[in-house]
Order: structure tokens, then C-alpha cells, then sequence
């Protein structure tokens, strides 16, 4: 029986170490956070759907885990529940209702969320931009 060399084993433990600094840069996306007092708006093109409009013209998307006709009714409007800190990071930090004038709230369930890029806020219909 052969016993590898000790220059074809750290040839292997060189490729990969250059390699995993690679593949965690994919598998690990940058961090996007706000602070909830820039928080300046909201809006919903569709029911698991909501757009957050910051003070700096920057807008996140926040997708839900189930449907909720009511952001799109008149006069809804969106709770937030802030708990320790007012850095939003993910969806984990929304605490987030929809509710009317009738004072029964719905809780809302966000299961992703992104700040969408210049071209895409562009994109967007002017009433979901600011």
C-alpha cells in the first residue's frame, strides 16, 4: 500500500483553502440593515408583498409567507413592533401587522427581505418609489 506524499497533501489542502473563501462569498450575502427611524413609508403591490420606503430613497422589499388582501384595501395601515434594537436586518426583526380603522390587527409573516437596487426602485410604479 502507497502512502500519499506529503507534497500531493498539502497540494490538496492549498486548493482547498483558496477554494473556500470562494464558495462562503456565495453562500453568504452581504447584510443589508436600516435603522426603523429611517423608515419613512410603505406601500404593497400585491398581497405578500410590501415595499418599505426609507428617508434616503433607498426601498426594501419584504416578501411574506402567506397572502393578506388587506394591504391592498383603503385605509390600512402597517404596525410595527420594534423589540431591543431599532437596526432592521432581515426579516426575523419585523414585527409587523396590517390593521383598518376597526382596531383588529393581522400579524403579518416576512420570510425574506432585500433593499432593491437603484435600476430596480427606478423600475418600480412612482406610487410604490416614494
Amino acid at each position: 500500500m502507497r502512502r500519499p506524499s506529503f507534497v500531493a497533501l498539502a497540494a490538496v489542502a492549498v486548493a482547498a483553502a483558496s477554494a473556500a473563501p470562494a464558495i462562503a462569498q456565495d453562500v453568504a450575502p452581504a447584510r443589508e440593515c436600516f435603522s426603523s427611524r429611517d423608515w419613512q413609508g410603505w406601500s404593497s403591490p400585491s398581497p405578500d408583498v410590501i415595499y418599505l420606503k426609507m428617508r434616503n430613497r433607498e426601498v426594501y422589499r419584504v416578501d411574506l409567507a402567506s397572502r393578506n388582501v388587506q394591504l391592498n384595501s383603503p385605509g390600512s395601515f402597517l404596525i410595527s413592533t420594534l423589540r431591543g434594537s431599532d437596526r432592521v436586518c432581515g426579516p426575523i426583526d419585523l414585527d409587523l401587522h396590517v390593521t383598518d380603522t376597526s382596531g383588529f390587527k393581522t400579524p403579518l409573516f416576512p420570510r425574506a427581505m432585500r433593499r432593491l437596487g437603484p435600476e430596480e426602485v427606478a423600475a418600480l410604479p412612482r406610487k410604490h418609489q416614494r
